[in-house]
């Protein structure tokens, strides 16, 4: 439908981009926002998508996500993602680097792209590799992997225990105003732990990680940050003392950001009572207090974005003792459920939903996405926020089904999703009427 009038009608429109949420018909013309407009007031001419009672938010940003191809397409490829990205409301994602070959070189670089075009749902965004192989020891060449496509660098899945290799990254990154990802572990500190350090780790006979191990690596980057004045972002924070450091560095001028995941907003390590390896992540599930904290970040913009950090494995990987299960979930395909979810109990209200799903990540991976002002890119999700539905993995577009919100009843659906004016999913449960108007 790209080069095509649409009017998407009668919804309330929610874009902390450009005013509180409001009924209004979106007008896209081709491939961009043509304009908002007082409900009805637009001819009708063209093809309209009825949208009375429902949502219509940009589409969603998830600055978070391994799409597992090239290497390992039996737990996903670039086009499973992609359908399970749109099938979860989300528009545009960045994917990390640990792919095989990893995504240190514009060659790796390009290929992701020409996959992503050639499923054509969700846009795709290659994050290049911080290190040589991953392995923490040379920079990648930030410079080719800029020009081929990448938005930021990351070495996500393993931290960067050198600081002076770290130093030499928040450097060079600025160089081409590349935004530094950092999976903040101390190994020493983590010492081969599988989950949350304390009483039921103790009561499981598993051996725990700090939280410490995180937050002495987030100082240590945010004095790196200081020091260079490169992006960083910090990803997935978990701890109460990791959002506590990154507070007191916004409040001194650190250019330093953060995200959180769902999975560590809603759940705590009580959810590995029974050893389910479906709530085994890195980090790990934290306390009762770190879920509180984590949360008032967000709600406080400490805490910048929201990122699934879907992680899809083989059922293989999950199905074996707890201490080798692999570490990680899927989640593109709850993140929105779960957003509003957030909502509902009053974590955070839904612009601010939106904010930190869309707006904000747009911005900080520096990409044309998260708004609905006119001249943007047509990339958006319609959602019936009255929907009720159960997460069942067995119905997920993903190639893998690891998650621990499996059984979770959420309200709030996409019911419709556009990229650049195209129509690339809609709920065939419950979709408004796409419908040439007479």
């Amino acid at each position: 439908m790209s080069g095509e009038r649409m009017i998407v009608s009668g919804g309330t429109i929610v874009d902390p981009a450009t005013a509180v949420p409001r009924p209004g018909d979106v007008v896209i013309d081709g491939d961009r926002i043509a304009g908002i407009a007082p409900p009805g007031s637009v001819s009708s001419e063209g093809r309209v998508l009825d949208a009375t009672g429902m949502l219509v938010l940009p589409g969603l940003v998830d600055m978070h996500v391994h799409l597992r191809e090239p290497g390992q397409e039996y737990k996903e490829t670039i086009a499973t993602g992609a359908q399970a990205a749109v099938a979860g409301g989300v528009t545009s994602v960045a994917c990390m680097a640990n792919t095989n070959p990893v995504n240190d070189s514009g060659a790796v670089t390009r290929f992701i792209l020409e996959q992503a075009a050639s499923a054509g749902l969700a846009r795709v965004y290659p994050v290049g590799a911080l290190s040589l192989g991953l392995e923490g020891r040379q920079l990648a060449e930030f410079g080719e992997m800029r020009r081929a496509g990448i938005v930021a660098v990351s070495d996500d899945g393993r931290p960067v225990m050198d600081a002076g290799l770290m130093r030499r990254a928040l450097e060079y990154a600025r160089m081409f105003d590349l935004l530094v990802i950092a999976h903040e572990e101390d190994c020493g500190l983590a010492g081969g732990g599988v989950m949350n350090e304390g009483v039921i780790a103790v009561g499981l006979g598993l051996r725990g990680v700090p939280a410490a191990a995180e937050e002495v690596m987030v100082a240590r980057d945010i004095a790196l940050a200081e020091l260079t004045g490169g992006r960083l972002h910090i990803a997935h924070l978990s701890t109460r003392g990791a959002v506590d450091l990154v507070r007191a560095a916004k409040a001194r001028g650190v250019v330093v950001s953060a995200e959180a995941t769902p999975h560590h907003l809603f759940l705590t390590d009580e959810a590995v009572a029974d050893y389910d390896t479906n709530a085994k992540m890195a980090p790990p599930l934290r306390s009762r207090a770190d879920v509180d904290a984590v949360r008032a970040g967000l709600a406080d913009g400490t805490i910048d974005a929201i990122a699934s950090d879907h992680a899809p494995h083989h059922r293989d990987e999950k199905d074996v003792e707890f201490e080798h299960a692999a570490n990680g979930v899927v989640g593109l395909e709850t993140i929105l459920g779960l957003g509003l979810r957030l909502v509902s109990e009053g974590v955070c209200d839904l612009a601010t939903f939106v904010l930190r799903a869309s707006t904000a990540p747009a911005r900080l991976l520096g990409i044309p996405a998260g708004t609905l002002a006119p001249g943007a890119l047509a990339d958006l999700v319609v959602v019936d926020p009255k929907r009720r539905w159960t997460v069942d993995p067995t119905t997920f577009r993903s190639k893998s089904r690891n998650t621990p919100f499996g059984g979770w009843d959420l309200a709030g659906k996409a019911v419709t999703v556009l990229v650049g004016g195209r129509v690339v999913h809609t709920d065939t449960a419950a979709n408004p009427a796409l419908r040439v108007a007479s």
